[in-house]
């Protein structure tokens, strides 16, 4: 599903991403991972097509297209999804006029049939159960005034509208308590099937207790340095980055 392949980037002139390489196929979970600094957020961000960001050497193939030609709208189009770590407010514009749209701009990119109202005020009532968000906060402007777990929430209920072949979560987890990241989390998992893909960036296991991972990838100085499975998120929690960094050479 998608492809990355010794992906450079840099950002006002400063080399953030120095040659990723990772290979995500429908039906898995991976977990990115490390310290603070090390170009887990760009990565996502140049995934997204984020045009703060340049791209300076590298490929990224996303089902079997070349992603780096395609535009932020049709990376969207195709089925890209990214959950922001700081969602942003959209006022004067609905939650429900904005997801339909965006639905209806999916639909028709696939040359499929657009909703009626009936049908989309039915699917969104659908969807909002997922996250066991309020379908009050549809009728209101798009984060605005929202909480942050309702924001995060938010961000899990246009996922589950959208149903993207691959969401890339960007530190979904920041700013949650307990519960709202048990409802974030477990929104998540019940979204995951064997056609789509999740690629989760966080700082913590906890998420991972809810989301568990088929890979655990450590980013460290834009490259992945070490990848395992779920156990190394245990293993870092306990036991921190020292033992990778301190063993890695550049």
């Amino acid at each position: 599903m998608l492809k990355v392949k010794n992906l450079h980037a840099t950002v006002d002139g400063k080399e953030i991403l120095r040659g990723i390489n990772l290979e995500v196929k429908a039906g898995e979970v991976h977990a990115i991972m490390g310290p603070n600094g090390s170009g887990k957020s760009t990565l996502a961000s140049v995934l997204a097509g984020n045009e703060k960001f340049t791209v300076t050497e590298g490929e990224v193939e996303f089902e079997g297209q070349n992603l780096l030609e395609s535009s932020i709208e049709d990376r969207a189009r195709m089925g890209l999804f990214l959950g922001f770590q700081y969602p942003v407010e959209i006022p004067g514009v609905t939650m429900a006029n904005f997801m339909k749209i965006a639905v209806n701009e999916q639909r028709k990119f696939r040359g499929e049939k657009l909703l009626t109202a009936a049908e989309f005020l039915k699917l969104m009532r659908e969807k909002a159960k997922v996250v066991e968000l309020d379908t009050k906060l549809t009728s209101r402007a798009v984060n605005e005034g929202f909480s942050g777990g309702e924001k995060k929430k938010n961000e899990i209920f246009q996922m589950a509208m959208l149903d993207p072949k691959l969401a890339i979560l960007d530190e979904t987890d920041s700013g949650l308590d307990i519960d709202a990241l048990r409802i974030v989390a477990t929104g998540v998992t019940k979204l995951h099937t064997d056609k789509n893909a999740t690629v989760v960036i966080t700082h913590y296991q906890r998420l991972l207790d809810y989301i568990v991972p088929d890979y655990v990838h450590v980013l460290y100085k834009g490259r992945i340095i070490y990848t395992g499975d779920k156990s190394l998120a245990l293993k870092l929690e306990k036991e921190g980055y020292d033992w990778l960094i301190n063993d890695y050479k550049e």
